[in-house]
């Protein structure tokens, strides 16, 4: 059993396919009958290639002049076709800035609501069955729609396997030229995250530090260890809120969801909100001075003692193994 179509808007970084939003079209592909991309702008014949085998029938290229926002673009574009054509079963958003925008400007096209902040999503008795954490993430609960119209999920990343689809056909694209009027919204100025080192979504290994490291000062041994251990740094919110680091480095519920075979950390006591975006590693590694902390109830490896004496020692001893 698959519900008939599910639409999908996918987004480049840079000129690479997020993995978040392949993460979406292989399970949309494994949901329903037919696929469909809606690619934020011109792709190339490895960016088909791609989305084709992860499970994309069909790819909208959504092409735009640079000053119109991605988001109101893709909201015109899918609710023109909505107009036009027959409606999606559902349609799938990455919950990235862009990807937020475009769905919050089709629900009030549409005049659909949307579910946000998805972790799970499963095809039950031919209907989805949409999971998301409530209550700072310690309630789990699962919604699904009724009544006729697109199913809009806004989907964190990570929530679903990574997974080539095995069936093997030509994918359709389609190129969309709008006008320019086709928004109000504007980009009038962008900035671009300064980064090292792998993506924090991406890594295989993550070293995040929480408010146990006593001051930002102290956060370079965060950087330090995750430097040596060629893994991407995280933080608590705790940690962003005080504005020892971006935005961008926060793990949570209300950041971003990560899965690495390791994750390490630093004085992060282990608030609930924190665990919701990290719980799905391979390996946890705790340190914290606190024996009691939420966060050893799940760490793999703890180790209770003050970080900023456990840390420098750690990577003291690594940099004496690198030598050797």
């Amino acid at each position: 059993m698959a519900i008939d179509s599910v639409w999908v808007f996918v987004e480049l970084r840079g000129d690479s396919l997020s993995t978040a939003s392949l993460e979406l079209v292989s399970q949309a592909s494994r949901v329903a009958h037919t696929v469909t991309a809606f690619l934020g702008k011109q792709g190339d014949v490895s960016v088909f290639e791609l989305l084709s085998k992860y499970g994309a029938n069909k790819i909208i290229e959504i092409n735009r002049a640079p000053e119109i926002a991605l988001g109101g673009a893709a909201a015109f574009v899918m609710a023109s076709k909505i107009s036009k054509e027959k409606s999606p079963s559902a349609i799938f958003f990455e919950a990235s800035y862009e990807g937020r925008d475009a769905a919050g400007r089709l629900s009030a096209k549409l005049d659909r609501p949307i579910l946000t902040n998805i972790t799970a999503l499963e095809l039950k008795d031919n209907e989805l069955l949409a999971s998301n954490a409530i209550f700072g993430g310690n309630m789990m609960v699962s919604t699904r729609f009724t009544g006729a119209g697109p199913q809009l999920f806004v989907i964190r990343a990570k929530s679903f396997v990574l997974e080539p689809n095995p069936v093997e056909y030509a994918t359709e694209v389609v190129g969309l030229e709008e006008p320019r009027h086709l928004t109000n919204a504007q980009i009038l100025n962008s900035y671009q995250e300064v980064r090292t080192g792998p993506k924090l979504e991406d890594a295989t290994v993550v070293v995040a530090g929480g408010r146990g490291l006593g001051s930002k000062d102290q956060f370079s041994l965060v950087e330090n260890l995750a430097q040596l251990l060629n893994g991407a740094v995280g933080a608590s919110r705790a940690v962003v809120d005080a504005g020892w680091v971006p935005y961008a480095f926060q793990v949570g519920q209300t950041g971003k969801t990560v899965k690495p075979m390791l994750y390490i950390a630093l004085g992060i006591s282990g608030a609930t909100q924190h665990m919701v975006g990290m719980k799905g590693a391979r390996n946890i590694l705790a340190i914290n001075k606190d024996r009691s902390a939420p966060i050893f109830s799940i760490a793999d490896l703890g180790v209770v003692g003050d970080v900023n004496k456990v840390v420098p020692a750690l990577i003291e001893a690594l940099k004496e193994k690198i030598a050797k």
